[in-house]
């Protein structure tokens, strides 16, 4: 890509007109990870964290923040989201925890700010949850794994 799409030749900033591209179903998947000591690890799956359910707490945030994804990224399009789903699952050898969510719509432009939003909110909500039981935690590893539709058609990270 030879060019930004949201800078205008002046160099300002501006929301991308959509108008004229067509409707195409849309997904997107992202991914992160949240590392902890493992008796923290422990602990969210024993339920024995302060705040309670860490994991579907963390779950439902991710799938409100994708939704609201464009309230909180500038120039992004609010989208009527079809499905958003966040899976959590424990990985002792981290130790900790990984989070991938997907994204999906029938629409004009891309779901890939959707899905990475999901995903770090998901482990910003993992993180405060537990930050009673281990504040070195650490958020990373946060990418887009596959994307599909619209016209750059599909992508996988290889």
């Amino acid at each position: 890509m030879s060019r930004l799409t949201h800078i205008s030749g002046d160099g300002t900033a501006n929301m991308v007109d959509v108008s004229g591209k067509a409707v195409t179903g849309r997904t997107a998947t992202a991914a992160g990870s949240v590392v902890m000591s493992a008796a923290t690890l422990s602990a969210i799956l024993a339920g024995d964290a302060q705040k309670g359910d860490v994991i579907g707490t963390a779950r439902i945030a991710g799938i409100m923040a994708a939704k609201r994804t464009s309230e909180l990224i500038p120039l992004c399009h609010p989208l009527a989201l079809t499905k958003v789903s966040v899976e959590i699952e424990a990985d002792e050898a981290l130790p900790g925890l990984r989070v991938t969510a997907s994204a999906s719509l029938d629409g004009k432009t891309g779901v890939e700010m959707e899905a990475l939003t999901a995903v770090s909110v998901a482990c910003l909500t993992i993180y405060d949850m537990a930050k009673a039981l281990d504040r070195g935690m650490v958020i990373g590893d946060i990418r887009l794994v596959a994307k599909s539709g619209g016209r750059s058609g599909d992508w996988r990270r290889p």
